[in-house]
């Protein structure tokens, strides 16, 4: 195959290039340094306001019983009728109340669902949910409504510390899938109009326990 004298030239100058490696510029900041400033207010209010600015709906608990009382209340006044959930701990306190309301099949069918998560990210107001979790990939996505109910120590301050956490917590048996859900699902792909709602829940729901 012939090569041009031009592109040789080009290639040569090219090899040269890779051949010597180029010292990082800030080699001492290069990543060991988050560019945000650091909280000036408790994770907990920090995320909140995050949240809300999401469109988020952000719920505080004081304990289990406030829990119950709040989400009891929430699925009375909305008037939902198939709740979904496989988290059989985290729906314990109104089990026995809604027992005919929650369901642990027909995910495409039901009303909203409930999980847990792994963390959440007070600077941006996500909530971190994995593949490990019992209620896997789908349960957060497919229903039109979610709701996670959260603890206080489950608060990190950045993404890096929630990705940090999850590989102290999991080592080399990394879940296959991290996601990083931040607020209910939006897009504006068409015309620049947005619409929420289209590749996940139009509503999300956080309640928050003190733990």
């Amino acid at each position: 195959m012939n090569v041009s004298p031009s592109k040789e030239n080009m290639l040569k100058k090219i090899r040269k290039a890779l051949s010597h490696s180029t010292p990082l510029p800030f080699p001492q900041s290069e990543g060991n340094q988050s560019i945000f400033h650091p909280l000036e207010q408790d994770a907990e209010v920090e995320f909140a306001e995050q949240f809300s600015k999401l469109q988020g709906k952000f719920i505080y608990c004081i304990n289990q019983q406030e829990l119950a009382f709040q989400l009891s209340s929430l699925i009375k006044k909305q008037d939902w009728q198939k709740v979904f959930c496989v988290e059989d701990k985290l729906i314990e306190p109104i089990a026995e109340q809604f027992s005919d309301r929650i369901i642990k099949t027909g995910l495409a069918n039901c009303d909203v669902s409930i999980t847990s998560c792994e963390y959440l990210v007070a600077r941006t107001g996500s909530i971190v949910l994995s593949s490990a979790q019992t209620s896997g990939r789908t349960t957060s996505v497919y229903a039109p409504i979610h709701i996670c109910i959260a603890y206080t120590n489950q608060l990190v301050y950045d993404i890096k510390d929630a990705l940090k956490a999850s590989k102290e917590k999991y080592g080399a048996h990394m879940p296959s899938m991290l996601t990083f859900a931040t607020g209910p699902s939006r897009t504006a792909d068409i015309e620049k109009t947005l619409v929420v709602g289209v590749h996940g829940p139009k509503e999300v729901y956080l309640f928050l326990v003190e733990a």
